[in-house]
């Protein structure tokens, strides 16, 4: 008798752990994808788990937009952070798997051409010379800064920039080499932006790309190179004021999440979604990214509330779209 009540008192311990732990398990929300987005949902994710006493756990990855879509299109997780729109192949992936999404854009960010703060001769850069640099076709033909602008430097040129799975890499290849993913490949890639800060601070002869916010944290270590958008165009540097104005172009983009609508059945995950919304213009104010208008994360809080599904975008890492426009587009999905 003493035995089979020992027995079921550790099947009902064991039942206990194995609720707990599932239990444990069902308050985490698991975020992945964009290192630009990362500082936004990162920053939110401390306010929520604080608010919350951290009784909620909140994981945020760094897998690139493309990574995160990729494990978003699994079910693997809640939120994908993404640094450009969905595309048409990510759509159809998530579509074969049964997953639908909803788009909420968070912010906008000045994508920043950034170069060691020692480099004296490059004061402006325009598009038709990032492009030179960049595209394809200058794989190991264009090495030095001479061969872009005769009155620069017969120096080296050190590139480093985003990682074929990340959105900045999409969104910048669009943007300056006209197609994305249309990029020459003997450089310095990362995902993550940090490895990209140090590289170009501990290189004159660097130049990269990433998010505002990175350049934001690094002001001492990098200097941002004025865009040219056009010849006769003067240069203009990212800054929230450049990209109300619409002048910081064409490097001026919104950045996003996207939340599985199933996920959002889970009432630790639809909790942090309304944080986020909630705090998000202030958290994003915080980490140098321009935060959209109160109206724009209340519209974002109906489409939650209404499970609205689906993209305002082609499936393309549209290029030039300004916030105004973006607002018009998500009323209306």
């Amino acid at each position: 008798m003493f035995k089979q009540s020992k027995l079921v008192s550790a099947l009902a311990v064991a039942g206990v752990a194995l609720f707990g732990a599932s239990a444990a398990q069902a308050q985490i929300v698991k975020i992945d994808g964009s290192s630009t987005v990362y500082p936004i949902t990162e920053a939110v994710a401390e306010e929520f788990q604080k608010a919350k006493k951290n009784a909620i756990k909140v994981t945020v990855g760094i897998s690139g937009t493309g990574g995160g879509f990729k494990k978003f299109c699994r079910g693997e997780i809640d939120i994908a952070n993404a640094s450009r729109p969905i595309l048409k192949k990510e759509m159809e992936a998530c579509k074969e798997a049964g997953i639908e999404y909803i788009e909420l854009p968070v912010a906008f960010d000045a994508l920043t051409v950034v170069a060691n703060p020692k480099n004296a001769f490059l004061k402006e850069i325009t598009v038709e010379q990032l492009k030179a640099i960049w595209e394809p076709a200058a794989q190991g033909k264009i090495t030095r800064w001479n061969q872009v602008n005769p009155a620069w430097p017969d120096a080296p040129i050190k590139l480093f920039g985003a990682g074929s799975d990340s959105g900045t890499f999409d969104y910048f290849t669009e943007a300056v080499v006209g197609k994305a993913k249309s990029s020459r490949g003997d450089y310095t890639a990362s995902e993550d932006d940090n490895v990209l800060v140090q590289g170009v601070s501990r290189d004159v002869n660097a130049i990269g790309y990433f998010g505002y916010a990175y350049y934001a944290e690094n002001t001492a270590k990098l200097k941002a190179v004025p865009i040219v958008e056009k010849a006769g165009k003067p240069g203009v540097l990212p800054s929230e004021a450049t990209v109300i104005n619409g002048t910081y172009q064409p490097l001026s983009r919104p950045i996003f999440v996207y939340i599985n609508p199933k996920a959002l059945d889970k009432p630790e995950v639809k909790e942090f979604v309304e944080f986020y919304m909630k705090n998000a213009s202030k958290l994003t104010k915080e980490v140098k990214y321009v935060p959209l208008s109160a109206k724009a994360y209340t519209t974002n809080m109906e489409h939650v509330e209404k499970k609205k599904t689906g993209t305002v975008f082609g499936g393309t890492a549209e290029v030039g779209i300004t916030i105004e426009e973006l607002q018009k587009r998500e009323a209306k999905i």
